[in-house]
């Protein structure tokens, strides 16, 4: 009812031909995501414990598709970030492993969130570093 809604009231204005379409579909897909990118949009989101299909999920949801036939890259992030020391991982009774960021992980994002302008570069360097750097 809500899409029936939204095209009575909100959308009726608007006409979208097959050719505008396509564009939108197309340039949605072109949207490249820097590998800091979507670590960072990861670690976001796993303040609070994960599992993988929930952060396919929510990461489509943030218009990040790069994982949309092959999931399996996203472990890819996951293991790196768990091996760089920035997040932990639990199986639960059902047999789901779930991603949570430790306390070094929730330093690595407060710097990065602080640093705004330089995001990418810091947060690769913090990283890789596997130092925390104290910029007081």
């Amino acid at each position: 009812n809500l899409k029936k809604m939204m095209n009575q009231r909100t959308f009726h204005d608007l006409t979208f031909t097959e050719k505008h379409k396509k564009s939108i579909f197309q340039k949605a897909r072109q949207q490249v995501e820097t590998y800091e990118d979507i670590q960072l949009a990861v670690m976001q989101l796993l303040v609070q414990a994960k599992n993988g299909f929930e952060l396919t999920t929510l990461l489509r949801a943030r218009g990040i598709i790069k994982f949309e036939n092959n999931e399996g890259s996203l472990y890819t992030i996951l293991h790196s970030l768990e091996h760089s020391g920035c997040l932990c991982s639990n199986w639960d009774d059902s047999g789901a492993k779930y991603y949570e960021l430790n306390d070094k992980g929730r330093k690595v994002l407060k710097k990065v969130d602080n640093k705004q302008g330089k995001k990418n570069a810091v947060f690769k360097a913090l990283l890789e570093g596997g130092g925390l750097i104290d910029e007081r």
